[in-house]
């Protein structure tokens, strides 16, 4: 496997160091092999795969990979790869028309959350995620669904043309600036390989006009059993289902005399090539220098898990440095990272990426290469090297206590690489011994020998994506500052300043006292009442194993200031948590956390004040100790609130080229005004209102009271853990005992009735439409169940009528939502693009699906579907801590019980077809409206 791909994922937790019983391997030691899955080959040439767990209780997911892509595409043939995947939903042998979908949207799935795919360059891949596992009827049908997925997909002439259109809407909704810059790009990052003429979208001429055989002819070719591998994961029976696929699958012919499934290679280059790439609508710019290399193939030893792990362990610390000057007022870039990854079947890259500053271009770039050199040329610290390896190590110690809770899509990603690109899934213990060997020998040399040997002089390409009217960087003026920064005897070693700081500093804390203690035993509870006043109201959890989240919220939010105070309210802890906390900067916070799994935050909303935070339970302490910060000790430093207005005043810059900021902008206008003065959007005006004085003393007051909050603990943590714990960093906390709710001041409409086009200049054109609804509802679970009905069902028909019958849209995207603060109240949105030719005739197909509903012309299947998705979903999300947090929060914030069915299970299970009629009548009759329809200036 490559090392390099996990480890980035493990690089979000940290934690301690322990190099204890690290083992010597030699270079061509294999890799164990995970046993928990089962792999095999039937005789016809498929693969499978069998992963059994129990992460998400009672499910399971279907996929197969196709290891066929857009690559294999003729020059008849573009965008039918992509083609190909759409029909697969479209009649199969078993399942007529629409079949898939029905069945299975029967079982609660959605369609684009539970039932998708998607079609790469080299690859097609479809799934069926978290379907219902212990009726041996579903298992069969979804074992069906791949098996006619594999090789007898219908593919008849109608369904085809009624396709064309849904592929062409994809086609223009994706089609917006940066897909046209990549475009541009795309001969240069793949030296006009066939990979740069092979995008998955295609060509639209093709897609509209393609002669019908012209697909059955790609899917006769490269459909077929030694092109794919099916994987079931999930709460599954392995050895069942692995006799299931043997008798299935076994009719599902061995190709005869098939076509070889080729790969492309780039080709060499010696010369440098340089692009720079503009289109109307960019705002922000972008410089990508990339070398290219031939991929390196799996050998599945020791010696490649080696090297991967020290190429992370370098590229990590380059980056951390990176971010951490980023951080700083001067610095001419906004981000950037150094990195090495595989960019296609048959070859890597190595990349240097940089966002620069509006006209800092040059000098980000320049400083950005110095920085590499310096790594290649000094390598690290020793105190770098120490904190990414206890960050390593805490990673991947977290990993192995949570095995039983990886996701089916993160199996799913592992049994990709296996057979894909051959790599082995590791049994991840055996793994962790093998990293440990290698993290103990790890030093500064061997880590810049690793990334030197990736900066060679061929196959170079540098593409900036420019903006219009900006000193853009010119050929010339990058491939001088690379051949500076290769050459410059200036440079001088990274100086580590970091000493020894710690969390709490010099900081005194004198505990308080937990006064009193009530168990909830209808939801299993415990309320702590704090000496200061705080309730703390706590669950043990242990469905995420070792994990413990916090969640304290007070009333009163940025409701009860002026609205000329609303931007530095709004920012106000935007600017602490920037800052650090007590006497750490957010650079020295960062360095102190690592190696510990724990984080936390605060927000100001318009109605509260929030403090969120998280940890492994051996950081419990951390944790709190991190929130006691957040109230005693907060951190404004003025070049921090320096560096906020200035990325605030360049993200105006050009933001007239941004298509969805001026679309954006433009609601806000039409619905609120142009001078609402609670709704403020991001301009000069805004900016120019901040105050660090007022964001200081803002937060100051929002986290003054620490009474006011009341704080919800759910993990795998006891009591015996978690109560010295409140008493000596919450109960310490002093409280002044205010009373405060927060304001109702609502910004209004313009109107209770909005109908407006509005004209914005496009480069692709096509239309936007925004529609809601809005209107004063009393607050049930009843009502938000219906609404929720309500919405579900339009996606449905939305789906029916204007995705699949008119070919009008990619799709339509309903919300229905129910506030119950600051005052009660329905929202129903729908928002979809289309042809701006065609959006006349979609609108009133809107309309009609909406009336169809108010007159009780409600499918019984759309309100079953609806149902069996909620009740699933229900039961799904009980398999989570953050079940238990939403149990103990709506317990005492909202005063219902959620495992109670009357509060859930028995309203879903009694909403009929009248129902939902009755609340859409009620709810839309006299309700607020809003038709916004974006159309191209012409």
């Amino acid at each position: 496997m490559k090392y390099g791909r996990k480890i980035s994922v493990l690089l979000l937790f940290i934690g301690s160091l322990t190099f204890a019983q690290a083992q010597n391997y030699k270079a061509n030691d294999p890799i164990s092999v995970n046993q928990k899955i089962k792999k095999g080959v039937l005789p016809n040439g498929m693969t499978y795969y069998i992963y059994p767990t129990e992460v998400n209780k009672n499910t399971a997911s279907y996929y197969i990979i196709q290891n066929v892509g857009s690559v294999l595409e003729n020059d008849q043939q573009k965008g039918l790869a992509h083609f190909l995947e759409h029909m697969a939903f479209n009649g199969t042998k078993n399942f007529e028309g629409k079949g898939i979908l029905n069945t299975l949207q029967k079982q609660g799935a959605v369609f684009g959350r539970n039932i998708n795919a998607y079609t790469s360059t080299d690859e097609t891949v479809y799934n069926l995620d978290n379907i219902p596992s212990k009726d041996g009827g579903v298992v069969d049908t979804c074992l069906l669904v791949l098996h006619d997925w594999s090789n007898f997909l219908s593919l008849t002439n109608e369904e085809i043309d009624a396709e064309r259109g849904v592929i062409t809407e994809e086609w223009r909704t994706r089609q917006n600036a940066r897909a046209r810059i990549y475009n541009q790009l795309a001969p240069y990052y793949y030296n006009n390989s066939l990979y740069a003429d092979r995008m998955p979208i295609g060509d639209m001429e093709i897609v509209k006009n393609f002669k019908y055989q012209v697909l059955k002819d790609f899917y006769k070719d490269w459909y077929r059993p030694d092109l794919q591998a099916i994987a079931i994961v999930g709460d599954i029976n392995a050895d069942e289902i692995e006799a299931k696929i043997k008798k299935l699958f076994a009719d599902i012919p061995t190709p005869v005399n098939p076509k070889k499934r080729f790969e492309i290679a780039i080709p060499e280059r010696t010369e440098p090539t340089f692009k720079l790439a503009l289109d109307k609508e960019i705002s922000t710019s972008n410089i990508s220098y990339m070398i290219r290399h031939t991929a390196e193939k799996s050998t599945n030893t020791y010696a490649e898990l080696e090297k991967s792990t020290q190429r992370s362990l370098a590229f990590s610390i380059l980056n951390s440095r990176l971010t951490e000057m980023a951080q700083k007022q001067e610095c001419p870039f906004k981000s950037a990272s150094v990195g090495y990854q595989n960019f296609s079947r048959l070859n890597d890259i190595w990349s240097l990426n940089v966002s620069p500053k509006p006209e800092k271009q040059a000098e980000a770039f320049a400083m950005v290469m110095n920085e590499w050199v310096r790594a290649c040329k000094f390598g690290f610290s020793k105190g770098e090297i120490e904190r990414t390896v206890a960050e390593n190590i805490s990673g991947y110690e977290n990993y192995l206590e949570k095995l039983n809770e990886i996701s089916h899509k993160d199996v799913i990603g592992m049994v990709k690489d296996d057979y894909l690109n051959h790599e082995v899934i590791a049994d991840p213990k055996a793994e962790f011994e093998m990293i440990k060997s290698i993290l103990k020998n790890v030093d500064t040399k061997i880590l810049q020998e690793q990334i030197s040997k990736l900066y060679t002089v061929q196959n170079r390409v540098v593409a900036v994506t420019g903006v219009e009217k900006e000193n853009n960087l010119t050929q010339e003026k990058a491939f001088d500052i690379i051949q500076k920064a290769e050459n410059d005897a200036s440079l001088q070693p990274y100086v580590d300043t970091f000493e020894g700081k710690t969390l709490l500093g010099n900081l005194k804390i004198n505990s308080g006292k937990i006064v009193s203690e009530k168990k909830e035993t209808a939801i299993d509870a415990t309320t702590f009442v704090l000496s200061n006043g705080v309730k703390v109201h706590y669950k043990f959890a242990d469905k995420n194993k070792k994990q413990v989240d916090l969640k304290a919220e007070s009333f009163g939010g940025s409701s009860l200031y002026e609205p000329q105070d609303l931007p530095s309210v709004g920012r106000a802890t935007e600017l602490a948590l920037m800052s650090g906390v007590g006497e750490l900067s957010n650079v020295d916070l960062t360095k102190v956390l690592k190696g510990k799994i724990a984080g936390s935050s605060v927000d100001v909303s318009s109605l509260k004040e929030t403090v969120t935070a998280w940890a492994n339970v051996k950081d419990i302490e951390t944790m709190m100790q991190l929130i006691h910060l957040r109230f005693v000790q907060p951190r404004f430093d003025n070049q921090m609130y320096k560096l906020l207005k200035e990325r605030l005043e360049n993200s105006l810059k050009n933001r007239a080229n941004d298509i969805n900021a001026k679309m954006g902008d433009s609601l806000t206008d039409v619905v609120y005004g142009k001078n609402n003065p609670r709704i403020q959007p991001l301009n000069q005006k805004y900016i120019d209102g901040l105050s660090f004085d007022k964001m200081k003393a803002f937060y100051l007051d929002r986290f003054a009271d620490v009474s006011s909050f009341e704080f919800y603990i759910v993990g795998d943590v006891t009591p015996e853990v978690l109560k010295p714990l409140l008493e000596k960093y919450i109960a310490s906390i002093n409280g002044i005992k205010r009373k405060e709710k927060f304001k109702t001041d609502i910004p209004k409409w313009t109107s209770n009735k909005i109908d407006r086009d509005v004209f914005i200049k496009m480069e692709t054109p096509k239309s936007s439409v925004r529609i809601a609804f809005l209107k004063n509802v009393a607050f049930s679970q009843r009502n938000r169940i219906l609404v929720s009905y309500l919405s579900d069902v339009l996606t449905l028909r939305y789906t029916e009528s204007l995705r699949e019958k008119e070919g009008g849209t990619y799709g339509a995207q309903v919300r229905g939502t129910m506030d119950k603060l600051p005052i009660s109240k329905a929202n129903l949105q729908i928002n979809f693009d289309c042809d701006a030719d065609k959006v006349e005739h979609l609108l009133p197909i809107v309309y009609q699906e909406i009336d169809k509903i108010r007159k009780g012309e409600i499918a019984a299947e759309d309100i079953e579907k609806t149902r069996t998705n909620y009740l699933k979903s229900r039961e799904d999300s009980k398999n989570f801590n953050s079940y238990s947090m939403n149990l103990i929060y709506n317990y005492f914030e909202n005063a219902y019980d959620m495992n109670d069915p009357k509060n859930y299970v028995d309203i879903v299970k009694s909403i009929t077809a009248k129902d939902i009629q009755e609340f859409a009548n009620s709810f839309l009759d006299k309700a607020d409206s809003m038709e916004v329809v974006f159309k191209p200036l012409k």
